[in-house]
């Protein structure tokens, strides 16, 4: 049986738990971003991920009203009203912002209703939903949604972050990626925030290791859609190309 971690230990595995599962690593992203502009592929990566994006201020509000420890409620509450307001960032609503980046590549509001999303998206939004839902379960929401899914901002391809990336290759203005840019400098007090408050919430030994495999298995989650939109991706390459 593992022994409970000091409370320093534990906030370390947590982030190299992390780090340990990068994404941005994922072969699509060299196909996206390493050989000239792929717009097809960024067009079906933009509409899946909207799909989680579109979820996303329900995790926090189910973490906010849920949260068991008044300190952490507060900055919840903080986390809440930037997603839906933006006024700390002195921006917009967050599904605002992810909407300048689709309408920028001519992407309609029906293109984005009408998407199905894969078997491993779906699992995605619906896992954390399931977890930030129940008491017992809380752990694991905000290990998966404060620190798993606040941290894919965080990562970058060769020193660089997405919203740099994407000026760089694709031409895209500052407006049109600051949902990127504005996560990437946020979420690293929210991940902060997250691993925090994990720490705080598990007292077990067994909630720790919950909490270490609910990052893991998001992270693991993420990779699958990207996994989802590469197949996809190549089903119809192939197609085009018989």
């Amino acid at each position: 049986m593992e022994a409970l971690m000091n409370q320093q230990a534990f906030s370390t595995q947590l982030r190299e738990r992390l780090e340990s599962r990068r994404t941005l690593d994922h072969p699509i992203f060299k196909e996206l971003f390493v050989n000239g502009r792929n717009w097809p592929l960024l067009r079906m990566l933009t509409i899946e991920g909207f799909q989680i994006t579109r979820h996303f201020v329900g995790y926090i509000e189910q973490l906010y009203f849920r949260c068991p420890l008044p300190v952490h409620k507060r900055r919840l509450l903080y986390n809440l009203f930037e997603e839906e307001t933006g006024s700390l960032s002195r921006t917009k609503n967050h599904i605002e912002l992810m909407e300048d980046f689709v309408r920028a590549q001519g992407i309609t509001e029906a293109d984005c209703n009408g998407h199905q999303p894969s078997a491993a998206t779906r699992e995605l939004i619906d896992y954390r939903l399931r977890a930030v839902q129940a008491d017992d379960t809380y752990h694991i929401g905000a290990a998966a949604v404060m620190i798993a899914s606040e941290g894919q901002s965080l990562e970058t391809t060769d020193g660089e972050p997405r919203h740099v990336m994407l000026a760089k290759v694709y031409g895209f203005t500052e407006e049109q990626t600051r949902f990127f840019s504005v996560h990437q400098k946020e979420d690293h007090g929210h991940v902060a925030e997250g691993v925090s408050l994990v720490v705080d919430l598990c007292h077990t030994a067994t909630m720790q290791q919950q909490a270490l495999e609910a990052v893991e298995y998001t992270c693991g989650l993420f990779r699958g859609m990207y996994d989802s939109v590469a197949e996809q991706y190549w089903a119809a390459k192939r197609g085009a190309a018989q």
